[in-house]
């Protein structure tokens, strides 16, 4: 099974993570899987005041933060996972992303606020539903 794992190193993500490594029937290594991490874009003025070499180097850069570790943990589970980075939007781009790739299901965690937190904040999960042709796994 092709698996997309959306991650953002929050809590949430380390939750998902822990629900994979302890399902190995579902999720073992013969699956081939993904890491997505999408970065907020700077604001176009400043991209501009930096260029495009500093801004390309921080989105990189925010990005490692996020799946090195996620990587290290994969590693230690027996999961030799891809690794893509995106910016823009997170809900809309992993839906895309999940489309695009022909993934079985994308997996990702979930703050779970509830629908009326959804309706003030908005949520990346809530997005991603709305958006992805994809089955999706939410673990909260």
């Amino acid at each position: 099974m092709k698996i997309l794992l959306a991650v953002d190193g929050s809590t949430y993500t380390k939750k998902m993570l822990a629900y994979l490594a302890t399902h190995d029937e579902l999720f073992g290594p013969t699956n081939d899987f993904t890491l997505l991490t999408v970065q907020p874009p700077l604001p176009p003025r400043a991209r501009a005041a930096v260029g495009a070499d500093v801004a390309n180097e921080y989105y990189a850069d925010e990005a490692g933060k996020v799946t090195s570790p996620t990587v290290k943990f994969l590693k230690r589970h027996g999961i030799d996972a891809k690794v893509l980075h995106k910016i823009g939007s997170p809900g809309e781009l992993i839906a895309k992303v999940a489309d695009a790739g022909k993934f079985d299901m994308l997996m990702m965690g979930s703050h779970g606020h509830g629908s009326l937190g959804n309706l003030v904040m908005g949520s990346v999960a809530t997005q991603v539903l709305a958006h992805c042709g994809v089955p999706v796994l939410l673990v909260r």
